[in-house]
């Protein structure tokens, strides 16, 4: 009988450009003998392995779609594929397959169904910002998005400050670039002069730019975030 396949968990830059910085020559390997992909996003695969310079014909290549709307019988599709024996990479838009991206779903069938699953090492934008940020990394909580409006956005905020400060739970969160001088801003208005805040924005990318200071001496810095890859921390300084 056939051996199984192997997923593959891929993990792609987390900025456009910066490919040396993050993938590693064993994912390179790997990508090289892959004919199968699930991606979170086709179009963005397929200019990521092209932008590897490996010689791959993509026309060789077949992609699935494995995104968060994604069903179920879908997904059930790339699992037969591997029953067969054929191995299938796993691609989110940036950054690991199922942290804080989708990949979870085909992950859990490939287990239930006995299927080899290997996660390859590369970067994270949630960890590298949390390794970054001078905050307890013990014990850390991702929140995800933040609600677009209020007062649902100013009691989610003031919600993470207080765990932050009562708890040392690092709180790790996140908007949609284009709303992310509002998000600065309402914590700004919302948060304890003290509270220490912490900035990772483009990580990896040309325009990186890392820093963690008091909302005090937050609101004496000029930061332009607008369109910008950016995560939010709230945490203690060790």
């Amino acid at each position: 009988m056939k051996d199984k396949g192997t997923l593959y968990l891929l993990p792609l830059p987390v900025s456009t450009g910066e490919i040396d910085k993050s993938i590693t020559p064993y994912e390179r390997s790997l990508i090289k003998n892959l004919k199968f992909f699930a991606a979170e996003n086709i179009r963005t695969a397929r200019r990521f392995i092209s932008s590897l310079d490996e010689g791959i014909v993509i026309e060789e290549l077949k992609f699935f779609q494995a995104d968060k709307k994604t069903d179920q019988h879908k997904v059930l599709e790339i699992i037969k594929l591997m029953e067969k024996g054929t191995n299938v990479g796993m691609m989110s838009e940036a950054g690991c397959p199922g942290i804080a991206d989708p990949g979870a779903l085909l992950v859990d069938l490939a287990h239930k169904h006995n299927i080899r699953v290997i996660p390859v090492s590369g970067p994270s934008s949630m960890f590298l910002a949390l390794m970054s940020s001078g905050f307890n990394g013990q014990q850390f909580e991702f929140c995800g998005y933040v609600p677009v409006k209020n007062p649902d956005r100013k009691v989610k905020i003031n919600k993470m400050e207080k765990k932050a400060l009562s708890e040392n739970v690092t709180q790790i969160f996140m908007d949609t670039p284009y709303r992310n001088n509002a998000l600065f801003n309402d914590i700004l208005a919302n948060c304890h002069p003290n509270t220490f805040l912490s900035i990772s924005c483009d990580i990896t990318g040309e325009n990186e730019f890392i820093k963690t200071m008091t909302i005090k001496n937050w609101k004496n810095q000029k930061i332009d975030l607008h369109k910008k890859p950016a995560l939010f921390l709230f945490g203690q300084c060790l």
